[in-house]
């Protein structure tokens, strides 16, 4: 498995490592995640399959029988964000949907970040993104850092690419962050700040966006689609649960002691702590 560098966001403290989607049709979707993502698999089993790049589980897809749509406004995903390598593998890639006619959402410059935004055949929210060296991202005097959300020139970044036979994602493609729908900014800033001790890294209208270790963000919540919508039903579609991975095992205690602290229920099973966010949305905890 590539080994990243110490500035990347899975060496950070705390980091997102992995999605779970719940799927009608599990077949079609595992089949687009594989030919269109470059996502290999790892793991099937009874309910669903496992996917991800270089032997590292990145996403996993489940079906259920009584499985409802999820709607619109409903607390969940608004995107899992694959970040790769570097700006090659994201002009790569890029060439790879051309050629494939895949419909984009929208490409961004986020100054940290070159980002492109798609949806998968059921609509779960996707990113594929690429980081700037971290020497050119800008922190404001607060420590928050600066982001922005400008054009991104695709066709220079499709010029730019090779255009050789793309076969997969590049070896050291990760989960960069989650960006989810809540109800309530006030409540996220609470939950991910005081409950995770995630720190808040820069605010938007409507949005707020949290990571360890100074990263840009681990996960990204906003009301845009959400705002006071009622908690998440467990079968519904899209987002069942996500991981955050504690490098610091530390950190993870302090989250577990102030989850117990506010008489929120958690699971245990070996290493993981399982709980259900306020929002619905189901949470992994690991070191």
């Amino acid at each position: 498995m590539t080994e990243q560098a110490a500035t990347h966001a899975i060496r950070m403290p705390a980091y997102v490592d992995h999605s779970h989607l719940v799927v009608r049709d599990l077949p079609m979707v595992s089949s687009w995640y594989q030919t269109i993502m470059g996502l290999s698999p790892i793991e099937k089993t009874a309910s669903g399959e496992t996917l991800g790049v270089a032997g590292r589980p990145l996403l996993t897809l489940t079906t259920e029988g009584n499985a409802a749509t999820a709607p619109r406004n409903a607390p969940g995903l608004f995107h899992t964000a694959f970040l790769v390598p570097d700006r090659t593998e994201l002009g790569r890639w890029l060439a790879h949907i051309a050629h494939n006619n895949v419909p984009l959402q929208g490409a961004s410059d986020h100054l940290v970040s070159e980002a492109i935004y798609l949806g998968d055949p059921e609509g779960n929210g996707i990113e594929v993104y690429r980081d700037r060296p971290r020497a050119e991202w800008k922190y404001v005097d607060d420590g928050m850092i600066k982001m922005a959300t400008l054009p991104l020139d695709l066709q220079a970044l499709y010029d730019e690419a090779p255009k050789d036979k793309w076969e997969r994602m590049a070896d050291g493609t990760a989960i960069g962050h989650i960006h989810l729908q809540v109800s309530d900014i006030p409540q996220a800033n609470a939950f991910f700040g005081d409950v995770l001790g995630l720190d808040l890294m820069a605010t938007y209208p409507g949005a707020s966006f949290f990571a360890s270790g100074k990263y840009h963000h681990h996960v990204g919540a906003n009301i845009w689609n959400s705002r006071g919508a009622p908690k998440r039903q467990a079968n519904m579609t899209g987002l069942a649960d996500y991981t955050v991975h504690f490098n610091d095992p530390a950190k993870l205690q302090k989250a577990i002691a102030k989850l117990d602290e506010l008489e929120i229920p958690v699971t245990r099973n070996g290493e993981i702590v399982s709980l259900i966010d306020p929002w619905g949305i189901g949470l992994k905890l690991a070191a």
